[in-house]
């Protein structure tokens, strides 16, 4: 096993070294770090490879709180300072305008953050029965693997949640299906904390007893799913805390209440996502008489805020069922005069589709990880808003579509930063300004 010095962190939180000119990409490494490795997987021009011994330690590694980690995929960075987990992602983004777009932002805005721990207000946990391996397993796969990292504790899950893993693997392991419930998906709101348990064979009586009693005893409401996301239902007889309306989160500063249901779209870290929020429409400045548009809008996180402060805004989503959550949402807090939705395919975007939405004064995107390309190539004269907040879940995409706005559509990146909605993990989101000069 040879010993390297680690240069730098890659976008995937792994430590970056050279070996007689070839890039090795180390897990559990972190810069500044003198290490032993073992290879994973050799490629022509880099290697993958592990940390096995820790030769000179960095002032920034901090003993991980999570006994799996290292084995479980659901986080990379534990061993890294929080603060400079921050400062790590700042620098992915940097690296990307600056590589990919060749662009520098003019301003580099503070970062955002919020609770470091038991922040995951949204997870899907993978069930599997190996009998070989203890029995029932729930957890996140393993890194590089198709294999659940059984664990019985997990601490970025809210505290009352993690409580439930022991008793989850009890439950799983009582029914008689226990080989055919391949996930369950966890969604806490503030009204309610709801378990779907997907199923691919129907539950015997005896099982939804069982669920129903799990669900009286530790105060959760039990749905099941048995086929797709649409199909999720609460089970007869269980607690139904939500009610009627569903899950819901609040945005005080707004005055908003948001519904969703467990399965939709939602960001998993409710206060970050505040924060992100009051950020991009702090850049946005939607002002009373200004028309907006909040393209990949979800169920209205950005849309119903910016109609909050006067706009008139008109939101386009790709899933009729989070269209229709949407316009329910702004029903209900008394904003359907300013805010209005629609479904249609995003990444089919074209002049005519853009300019179809007539004048627009801004524009929000808030696209998925494959980012917005179609809508900033359909950028033209007939419809060129002079401002443009973009949030963006993947660095990579956000620069491709920077270069795009900057060199061919004729707009200014006017600053960019970072948000840590996801800590201890690799997840960089980034919130740019884009300005017509």
């Amino acid at each position: 096993m040879t010993a390297v010095a680690i240069e730098s962190l890659d976008h995937e939180g792994r430590g970056i070294a050279h070996v007689e000119g070839k890039a090795v990409f180390v897990e559990g490494a972190l810069p500044r770090e003198t290490v032993r490795f073992e290879v994973l997987r050799a490629r022509p021009n880099f290697d993958q490879a592990r940390a096995v011994a820790i030769l000179r330690s960095s002032f920034l590694r901090v003993p991980p709180r999570c006994p799996r980690f290292g084995v479980c995929g659901g986080c990379s960075l534990q061993h890294l300072d929080a603060n400079a987990q921050t400062a790590v992602k700042q620098r992915v983004m940097e690296d990307a305008f600056r590589h990919i777009a060749r662009l520098s932002p003019g301003i580099i805005y503070p970062a955002i953050g919020g609770p470091a721990w038991g922040y995951r207000f949204r997870a899907r946990l993978a069930v599997r029965v190996v009998p070989s391996r203890g029995g029932v397993l729930i957890g996140f796969h393993e890194k590089r693997s198709s294999y659940v990292a059984d664990i019985e504790a997990c601490p970025v899950l809210p505290p009352h949640v993690s409580q439930l893993l022991p008793k989850l693997h009890e439950l799983v392991a009582a029914l008689s299906i226990a080989d055919r419930v391949p996930q369950i998906e966890i969604a806490v709101g503030e009204n309610a904390t709801v378990l779907v348990f997907r199923h691919l064979l129907p539950f015997s009586d005896a099982d939804l007893k069982r669920l129903v009693a799990f669900g009286q005893t530790e105060g959760v409401d039990i749905w099941r799913q048995p086929q797709q996301p649409d199909s999720a239902r609460p089970l007869e007889g269980a607690p139904n805390a939500a009610g009627e309306g569903g899950l819901f989160y609040t945005l005080p500063e707004f005055g908003l209440r948001l519904a969703f249901r467990p399965t939709d779209f939602t960001q998993v870290n409710i206060s970050a996502n505040r924060a992100l929020i009051r950020r991009a429409l702090q850049l946005l400045d939607p002002r009373p008489n200004e028309r907006v548009a909040d393209l990949f809008c979800g169920l209205g996180n950005f849309t119903l805020p910016i109609a909050q402060r006067g706009a008139s805004v008109v939101g386009i989503e790709g899933s009729d069922a989070l269209v229709a959550r949407a316009n329910a949402n702004a029903r209900a807090n008394g904003l359907e005069s300013r805010a209005t939705f629609h479904a249609a395919n995003l990444f089919e975007t074209t002049e005519d589709s853009l300019a179809a939405l007539g004048k627009l004064d801004k524009l929000l995107l808030d696209p998925p990880r494959e980012g917005a390309i179609a809508v900033v190539k359909a950028i033209s004269s007939r419809q060129s808003p002079p401002r443009i907040v973009y949030v963006s879940c993947n660095p990579a995409t956000l620069a491709r579509d920077a270069a795009v706005l900057v060199r061919e559509k004729g707009y200014t990146l006017r600053g960019a930063g970072v948000a840590n909605l996801f800590p201890h993990t690799s997840h960089v989101e980034t919130v740019a300004l884009f300005e017509r000069v």
